[in-house]
């Protein structure tokens, strides 16, 4: 098992990234959709526990064009599809990725805690043990300046070239942009990744970290650079975005290219 912790420093507020957050995976939701693969949203609806309330969401990613060959070839028909379940307390958040066909041999855990006016220094924001602390590696996402892949280079989507009209905010173009701007807050992002099988178990857990990895660096940078989107929407505007979200998925999902 892999424990890694992101910390990813954002030029907003907590409350402003509440918002940012649901609107930038509701349109990274309507990207990677097309051609019978992508997102399906099963449910999206308040839930309540003792001491917690929030949003539930139920989704299953189909994902056989999007890992590498060599999975592929060991993977029968419908083991990529990934079944993801979240509970979003905000501004604590959990999310438990598994697979139907692999079962208890494959999981991956996200614990979320998102704070304001910080820049990545707190040490145990989601309040582990000792013995997952000796365990877990930390990385700091630097949106700005962590390098990406040049296929998801995009020029409209680069924190050092974007400025926020409604905001004043951006270009990020100082180094040292985390320790500086405001407002500021950091999303403390705790994934466990465990995929027990036997002869890939360390080459694939090291292969999903690297891609979340690139995941949280792509998706912040989105999030910011689609400042002027988000900011001033409301809770409400969010569920109306996402419940047309959901039927475009529906439909994308569904359309296959033209020579099948």
């Amino acid at each position: 098992m892999l424990i890694n912790e992101y910390r990813v420093i954002n030029n907003c507020t907590e409350k402003e990234y509440q918002i940012a957050q649901l609107y930038a995976t509701a349109m990274a939701s309507k990207n990677q959709t097309g051609n019978g693969e992508g997102v399906e949203v099963l449910k999206n609806e308040p839930y309540e526990k003792p001491g917690e309330k929030g949003q539930y969401t139920r989704k299953i990613y189909r994902l056989q064009s999007r890992v590498p060959g060599w999975v592929r070839s060991i993977a029968p028909t419908g083991a990529l599809d990934l079944y993801e379940e979240a509970w979003n307390a905000y501004p604590y958040c959990k999310t438990v990725l598994t697979n139907g066909y692999m079962k208890d041999a494959f999981s991956i855990v996200y614990e979320t805690m998102h704070v304001d006016n910080s820049r990545g220094e707190l040490e145990n924001a989601l309040k582990i043990s000792q013995e997952d602390l000796k365990k877990r590696n930390v990385i700091i996402v630097d949106i700005a300046n962590d390098k990406i892949d040049a296929k998801d280079y995009d020029p409209n989507e680069d924190p050092k070239r974007y400025h926020s009209d409604k905001t004043g905010r951006g270009p990020l173009t100082d180094p040292n942009w985390q320790k500086k701007v405001e407002p500021v807050m950091t999303c403390y992002k705790l994934v466990y990744i465990e995929f027990k099988w036997f002869g890939i178990q360390s080459k694939t857990e090291s292969f999903i970290a690297k891609t979340i990895h690139s995941l949280f660096i792509n998706f912040h940078r989105q999030l910011f650079c689609w400042t002027d989107r988000w900011y001033g929407l409301t809770i409400e505007d969010i569920r109306a975005i996402e419940e047309e979200t959901k039927k475009d998925l529906d439909i994308k999902r569904n359309k296959k290219k033209e020579s099948v």
